[in-house]
């Protein structure tokens, strides 16, 4: 084999014969496909809506022709392809082609077939691989279009608001013969031109490729079939030199990633799991070694549902062990923003689909574009039975590159789990030697392992394998020069990472991605939907369980409170509560049509959630609810918390007047009030003579000025002041917010060089309630040039933070409005509440891994705290934050223009709390505030008789809350409690109960008995042992 003299000149040379722009008359490329053959028909019928196949046959269809334009944007349009192939195609391989600017599905026998998608390289669909004269030569296709591209239809640029009037053209319908050894000659000789690119003029191996495939130009007559065997030789010379026993193995797994709602809205992405699950089965009929790793209950459930056809193939693939449920929650989620609880029921309800349908669980967690991890995952993750976990998303940080792609992650509980990034950051590979070669080169764990995942398949708008990519991975799976590939599960590779995994580091407490960090404020009617959804379903599950417990008679909803947390039937299109905690939806980094789905979704959830808790209550009181004569009025108010409260509530009056009392409800229970109690110190407010004024209630004592701004803040018994001087609180600051591209998505550090301050004042300070049992104060601003904001400063008897009540009118572009709060206090570390538990980040900026967390995330509090003494701040659906310095900052509303060009315009209302404390945020009760600002006391009319209060849970120790109190999934005569330790502490607690239980077990995060030993029911309750963040389950037998 004569070597070319000159190394660029061949390289070119085999690029131009494979050309699918140069030389096409004469080259190879040009030789793919050889006769055509127009359809004998082609008609369509248009419609606005998604329907089934059985009614889109039936509609009356008009002529359509190659080159029409369809749509607008989200319109379906059904087309009727009648085919007729000639005699003269006998014996070859026939392909029915379609190219269009939309997404497009084949049916065939009334029946998804195949998905073409020109973004997706998929625009063909093998009619037969050898056309024989038995086979029918006439045959009628349908082609179901949706008017939107591979990911939706931005005007302009992918992440833009969709066109509304974008028109989607047909480019070819054609017949066509197919070359299969012209195909299988090209594959070869990409390969080996890639090989002597991409490894290197001075590399031997690469010299070799190129000398090869310069032969087979040589070799190869274009004209003549009988050349190609001889030319294809040569390539598998190449192919068949191996690798030394130490290269490095890659573990090649088809994936599909498929956001569920993005930049198409939930209905479409049912359609999108069809066109892309379909493809992926044909490819399986075709390649008994394919393996495909797919993800979230939620689209298998999808399919389930629509394409039963389809679902039933796809069972036989998943029996078969190619076609690979991983992940393990019912939608790939958010990873910061859920609650704890929300954490655990994606893990439940996705575990339980997954046994239920496939008859096992999985085993590994699997959230590769989520925007940051969560330090409690780990914990989640074991009680759900899961020790292993794939992510990529953190390749994407802007400022520090992740240390690691194997590692085992630990949680804020000392929980491990084994995880792995693919070192190609990517989960949609195409199978190519430069992906194979970064695969290897970017690992930062060589040495101590020798595997690692390779994800291949079009993804975020589906797509997923083709059958190009595994030819690709073929002629790779063991060539001397290049990594070895296999065609592999996830189980399988972290196999072979545990029996390498004695050498890997740990990585400690969360996933913090260096980007995105928007997406906690971004679209705050999600956010804020999302947290108050999450309290109703709380409240509904404790008072549904109490309900049960105390009254055999009552029916505990749980279907209804599945539908709430997710869609459990068929024909149910409301999937609710976890599926709105998709990593686009909760974040706020959705279109439009997806917002309102969304927001949808939480009416409905408030809706059915305020009758359910009706039915418990009326249950669960039924005697307290019954007039009796003579009795005067009073007020059941009842406590879905696990710790006694005392707080200001209003309730009806005569003549429908609201009246202010202070009532005590004990633990998880209800009290009913007649005579109110007395406070031991009112409520004072007075304005003083330069326009501020003072409050205070025995407690705390504040002054604010004309703008709202808190001046001063002092907890009374101590004097200690909050404020620094000359400092102003409750000050709120605009700031310009232009990202470099992601714009729901991202907040740049060089927003904080905009700030500016609110001070244009519309409305003064002034006293709205004069004191007593509350004192309020309400004041309005003008934000920037169109916005307003009216806020009412409460303060109640007892209560020891400050409450905001806040309402913007909120009309601007490209602009970040947050409150500051300048405290009073010296700490390197801030704490941030989390998931079942909390974290502390730096208030410093020392190194670029302080500086990249210039904004954060945080649940229902934040606290800044010296040894002594700290501030809080508290919220009831915020989520980003910061804390730089002494400075506490709420971010509480953006404006993006993208995807959404109308996010978060409109009405917002949301509270916010100052909570001064002496000693730490833990004994101050800071947590237990949090929930109650979070969790407020419910009231209910009624003249019934005088009655004791009762409580049906408490704790003894304040480091432990009590989360969760359900009914057991699979034993409707028992109750699921879940409590964790929320101090950080190693503690005791005796978890009282006055229910009728029988006996009590341990169990998992999935309800299943940990070990075989009862716990033992003593008079002071059950003795639990927790360390810090424990989350421990308990699953109590009632008596019957």
């Amino acid at each position: 084999m004569a070597a070319p003299k000159h190394w660029r000149t061949a390289l070119e040379r085999v690029e131009k014969f494979l050309s699918e722009t140069y030389f096409t008359d004469c080259n190879l490329r040009g030789r793919l496909f050889g006769d055509r053959c127009p359809p004998a028909s082609l008609s369509y019928f248009q419609t606005p809506r998604r329907i089934p196949y059985d009614e889109a046959v039936r509609q009356e269809f008009k002529l359509a022709q190659v080159g029409d334009s369809f749509g607008p944007t989200w319109e379906t349009c059904w087309f009727k392809v009648e085919l007729s192939i000639p005699p003269a195609w006998a014996g070859r391989e026939v392909h029915f082609v379609w190219e269009s600017d939309g997404e497009g599905m084949v049916w065939r026998d009334a029946q998804p077939v195949q998905g073409l998608t020109k973004e997706g390289e998929k625009t063909s669909y093998i009619l037969t691989s050898s056309m024989k004269e038995t086979e029918p030569h006439s045959l009628t296709l349908y082609v179901e279009l949706a008017c939107n591209g591979l990911f939706g239809a931005g005007k302009g640029s992918m992440i833009a608001p969709p066109d509304p009037d974008r028109r989607f053209t047909l480019s070819k319908a054609e017949l066509v013969v197919f070359n299969r050894d012209v195909y299988e000659l090209l594959v070869d000789l990409e390969i080996l031109l890639d090989m002597a690119q991409l490894l290197g003029e001075e590399n031997q191996r690469s010299s070799q490729a190129l000398c090869a495939a310069n032969q087979m130009v040589n070799v190869c007559d274009v004209t003549d079939p009988s050349t190609f065997p001889a030319a294809r030789a040569l390539a598998a010379a190449i192919f068949s030199q191996r690798n030394g026993e130490s290269q490095h193995s890659i573990h090649a797994m088809g994936h599909c990633h498929i956001d569920s709602a993005w930049l198409w809205p939930y209905e479409e992405t049912i359609r999108k799991c069809a066109r892309s699950w379909v493809t992926v089965v044909r490819l399986m009929e075709r390649n008994p070694e394919l393996t495909f790793a797919c993800s979230q209950a939620q689209q298998f459930e999808w399919v389930r549902s629509w394409y039963p056809g389809l679902y039933e193939q796809i069972q036989d693939f998943v029996a078969k062990g190619q076609f690979i449920p991983v992940g393990g929650t019912w939608v790939e989620m958010d990873g910061n923003l859920p609650s704890g609880e929300s954490m655990v029921r994606q893990f439940l309800q996705g575990q339980r689909f997954f046994q239920q349908q496939f008859g096992r669980v999985c085993s590994e967690f699997w959230l590769p574009d989520t925007f940051g991890y969560s330090a409690q995952l780990p914990q989640l993750m074991q009680g759900c039975g899961i020790r292993r976990f794939l992510t990529q998303k953190l390749s994407w940080n802007l400022v520090n590159s992740f240390p690691h792609h194997t590692f085992f992650w630990e949680g804020i509980d000392g929980s491990r789990v084994l995880t792995h990034f693919p070192p190609g950051d990517s989960y949609g590979m195409h199978g190519r030697v430069e992906e194979m070669l970064k695969t290897v080169k970017n690992n930062k764990d060589k040495g101590r392992v020798n595997h690692s995942a390779f994800l291949f398949g079009f993804g975020d708008g589906g797509g997923g394998p083709t059958q190009k990519m595994l030819d690709r991975m073929k002629r790779m799976s063991d060539t001397d020069g290049l990594p070895r590939v296999q065609i592999s599960t996830p189980d399988q590779l972290f196999s072979a990472l545990e029996k390498e995994s004695s050498q890997l580091y740990t990585w400690v407490g969360e996933l913090f991605l260096e980007l995105h960090n928007g997406t906690y404020t971004s679209q705050a009617q999600i956010k804020k939907g999302n947290r108050e959804c999450e309290r109703i379903l709380h409240d509904v599950e404790v008072l549904s369980a109490l309900a049960m417990a105390q009254d055999c008679g009552f029916q505990y909803p749980a279907s209804q409170l599945q539908r709430l947390w997710r869609c459990g039937t068929a024909g149910c299109s409301a999937v609710l509560l976890l599926l709105n905690q998709f990593h686009d939806v909760l974040p706020g980094s959705c279109i439009q049509l997806v917002v309102e789905d969304a927001l949808e979704y939480y009416a409905e959830i408030r809706r059915v959630g305020a009758g359910l808790q009706q039915e418990a209550v009326q249950s669960l009181c039924r005697e307290l609810l019954e007039p009796e004569a003579g009795n005067a009025g009073s007020t059941l108010v009842l406590n879905t918390l696990p710790w006694e409260r005392t707080e200001v509530i209003s309730r009806a009056g005569a003549a429908g007047t609201e009246t202010l009392v202070l009532v005590t409800v004990p633990s998880m229970g209800y009290a009913v009030v007649r005579e109110p109690l007395l406070s031991p110190q009112p409520v004072v407010v007075r304005k003083r003579e330069d326009g501020s004024i003072a409050m205070e209630n025995g407690v705390i004592a504040a002054c604010l000025d004309v703008m709202g701004r808190l001046t001063s803040l002092q907890l009374l018994d101590s004097q200690r002041e909050s404020v620094p001087d000359g400092c102003c609180a409750n000050q709120f600051a605009l700031f310009d917010d232009v990202p470099l591209y992601w714009d729901a998505w991202d907040v740049m550090d060089y927003y904080l060089e905009t700030r500016k301050p609110v001070t244009t004042l519309l409305k003064p300070l002034e006293i709205t309630l004069a004191g007593g049992l509350r004192g309020s104060v309400s004041f309005s601003l003008q934000i920037g040039k169109s916005s307003t904001l009216t806020q009412e400063i409460i303060l109640d008897a007892t209560c020891p933070y400050l409450r905001f009540l806040t309402q913007v009118e909120w009309k601007e572009a490209h602009k970040f409005l947050k409150v500051e709060f300048p405290v009073q206090v010296r700490s390197t570390n801030a704490t941030y509440e989390i998931q079942f538990g909390h974290l502390q980040r730096p208030t410093h900026w020392n190194t670029s891994w302080d500086w990249a967390r210039f904004e954060v995330w945080a649940h229902k509090w934040l606290d800044l705290s010296e040894h002594g003494f700290g501030v809080t701040l508290l919220n009831d659906c915020k989520y980003g934050a910061s804390a730089h310095g002494n400075i506490l900052s709420l971010s509480l509303l953006r404006a993006p223009k993208s995807p959404d060009a109308t996010a978060d315009m409109g009405h917002h209302q949301f509270t916010y709390a100052v909570m001064p404390h002496l000693g730490s945020f833990q004994d101050a009760g800071v947590i237990q505030h949090a929930y109650s600002l979070n969790c407020p006391l419910h009231t209910v009319p009624t003249r019934s008789a005088p009655s004791p209060p009762w409580s049906a849970f408490s704790v003894s120790s304040p480091a432990v809350v009590l989360e969760t109190v359900k009914q057991a999934e699979d034993r409707p005569g028992a109750i699921v409690v879940r409590l964790y330790e929320a101090h950080g502490s190693t503690v005791i607690a005796w978890l009282q109960t006055s229910l009728p239980v029988e006996e009590a077990i341990l169990c998992d995060l999935l309800e299943r008995p940990v070990g075989a030993e009862r716990l033992q029911l003593e008079q002071q309750g059950l003795r639990l042992s927790f360390t810090p963040f424990r989350v421990l389950s308990l699953l109590l037998i009632l008596r019957q």
